[in-house]
């Protein structure tokens, strides 16, 4: 290794500095690469609890809800390809630094925003900061630790992420309550600038060997079409109408003019563009150009499966903490910190991971540890969902979340482990890039499904529960329009006026069913997810543990 090192130096390639980067600079490096992780997942959480207080201030409907969220992640999703190959190219380092500034400026947009449109937007640029930082920390981190070292990093990349997952709401809950939801978007600065200049004392620049990568521009858009279109029509679906239109359906000042509703186009797009963007990558893979998934990784089985089991475990992973602070602070009447208290057990349960996942780096095949992982998080999302209800002691989640939170300590930093482990050094940035897109997409997916689920199944609970006193069709469709349309936070209004107490209780009752089958919706695509797992091997040491291939010859390959 060490001779296939100085071969390259005296060749002038810009190989990854792995070998000579000190032990304890490379571990400091760590802290700082496991911050910039932070960044993006504690403010993908913080804006779960502050929510309802966004909701209040800026009047924002239930779909808006879910865009808040899904304008970040669908961007975040549709350019993680294109900013890991330009990582390889232009450096992972100044790609890190760059995504670091460019989600602080956002975060300062979006914490001005004075309509709920101006948040959509600033969360969409968040979105392509997001988007510059996850691909590079986890390429870093594969092309600069190596053997047992390599899964004590993932150990403690994995666990920040399940961790910063659970004490987000926290520092979110305490912002918003003492101070105000904008807040929330504000302390990305300070640690913006810890992460800026920490990144710049402790990690080398690194960037892929050989000549640089043209970047597939053709493909970029196809990918952002299709994903768009598909997140577009899961979101939007109870909206516009799943195949009929629905009265008043519009784009802005534009009335939509045909019977069928735009749904349905959305989905034929993103199929069309699902099959244009392959046919087109295996097209500029057979003729030796750059695409934008790399192709020939898929023929590594360990890459391909990884991909697909991270995809399908993705779709239920992060998908109930969406639903789950807006029930306890619309149903059991909690406060934004309450919440964060609440699901501070998950980041316990997480943090916990690490220390295991550690300890049996090694010792204990990495698949084994996934498969674990996974069966925890069903446990623990199906006994929340056993737990939730309108009379619910909040009590029995705490034990729930932390089985769930260990799961996904142990699930997130392994799996991702597996799915790199064979990817040879000069593709670290186009491997991670394919595995953060199909968490994030699988993320996207699931929070759009989930997000559909909750709604719709408490639209017509309400509506059965109010037909059943007699309620008119205008009076039902008033009062569920109210309590959907702003994720809940009306119900708290019904309850507190005599008039309404019957109908507030009927909509705490259907909050939480929806809450529930969400809850359940997401344990079955964690299911689907451990069944997938099967696909990447029986999990002995030396199919997980083995070191990334190296191409000392990768100049001279065609770009996959």
């Amino acid at each position: 290794m060490r001779q296939s090192w100085l071969h390259a130096a005296a060749l002038g390639d810009r190989r990854d500095i792995r070998v000579n980067a000190s032990p304890r600079r490379r571990w400091f490096g760590l802290v700082f690469i496991s911050i910039a992780v932070s960044l993006i997942i504690v403010d993908s959480t913080i804006v779960n609890v502050a929510i309802p207080a966004i909701v209040d201030d800026l009047g924002i409907t239930s779909t808006q809800v879910q865009w808040v969220q899904e304008s970040y992640t669908l961007v975040f999703a549709a350019l993680l390809l294109v900013f890991g190959t330009l990582a390889d190219r232009f450096g992972r380092r100044r790609m890190l630094i760059i995504g670091v500034v460019v989600f602080a400026l956002s975060s300062v947009a979006a914490a001005f925003a004075a309509t709920g449109d101006l948040l959509i937007l600033a969360r969409l640029v968040q979105g392509v900061g997001g988007a510059m930082i996850l691909p590079t920390t986890l390429s870093l981190i594969n092309a600069t630790f190596r053997g047992r070292e390599r899964g004590i990093a993932f150990a403690v990349w994995g666990s920040t992420i399940g961790g910063m997952a659970a004490l987000g709401p926290l520092l979110g809950g305490w912002l918003t309550t003492e101070f105000s939801w904008r807040w929330a978007f504000g302390i990305n600065i300070p640690f913006a600038i810890i992460i800026v200049i920490g990144v710049l004392l402790t990690v080398d620049e690194s960037r892929a060997p050989g000549e640089p990568r043209r970047i597939d521009v053709v493909g970029a858009v196809l990918s952002v079409i299709a994903s768009g279109a598909l997140v577009f029509g899961l979101i939007e679906g109870r909206t516009y109408g799943w195949w009929i239109a629905e009265d008043g359906a519009a784009f802005g000042d534009w009335a939509w003019p045909w019977e069928i509703s735009p749904i349905p186009f959305a989905f034929a797009i993103a199929a069309l563009g699902i099959a244009a963007f392959i046919l087109w990558g295996l097209r500029r893979s057979r003729l030796g150009r750059s695409t934008m998934l790399p192709f020939a990784l898929f023929a590594i089985p360990s890459f391909r499966n990884g991909n697909i089991a991270a995809l399908i475990v993705s779709l239920g992973e992060f998908g109930i903490i969406l639903s789950l602070p807006l029930w306890l602070q619309f149903v059991l009447g909690f406060d934004a910190l309450q919440t964060g208290f609440v699901l501070l057990s998950l980041a316990i349960g997480s943090f916990a991971a690490s220390g295991f996942a550690g300890a049996t780096s090694g010792r204990i095949p990495a698949v084994v540890i996934v498969r674990l992982g996974i069966a925890l998080e069903i446990a623990g999302v199906v006994w929340v969902g056993l737990v939730i209800g309108p009379d619910a002691t909040w009590q029995w989640l705490l034990p729930a979340l932390f089985a769930y939170g260990f799961g996904v300590g142990l699930a997130t930093a392994q799996l991702t482990g597996v799915v790199l482990q064979d990817v040879p050094i000069a593709d670290s940035g186009a491997g991670s890039g394919t595995q953060s897109t199909s968490r994030q997409l699988g993320s996207a997916l699931g929070i759009a499904i989930l997000g559909t689920v909750l709604f719709t199944t408490t639209a017509n609970v309400l509506d059965a529960k109010l037909d059943e006193r007699g309620l008119t069709a205008e009076q039902r469709d008033q009062t569920v329009s109210a309590v959907v349309d702003s994720a809940g936070a009306a119900i708290a209004g019904l309850e507190a006026d005599p008039t309404t107490a019957d109908l507030g209780a009927d909509a705490a009752e259907a909050f939480s069913d929806g809450t529930r089958l969400a809850a359940y919706t997401a344990a079955g695509f964690l299911a689907l997810g451990l069944l997938a797992t099967l696909s990447l091997g029986s999990g002995r040491p030396d199919e997980t543990d083995a070191a990334p291939v190296e191409r000392p010859d990768a100049a001279s390959e065609p770009a996959a």
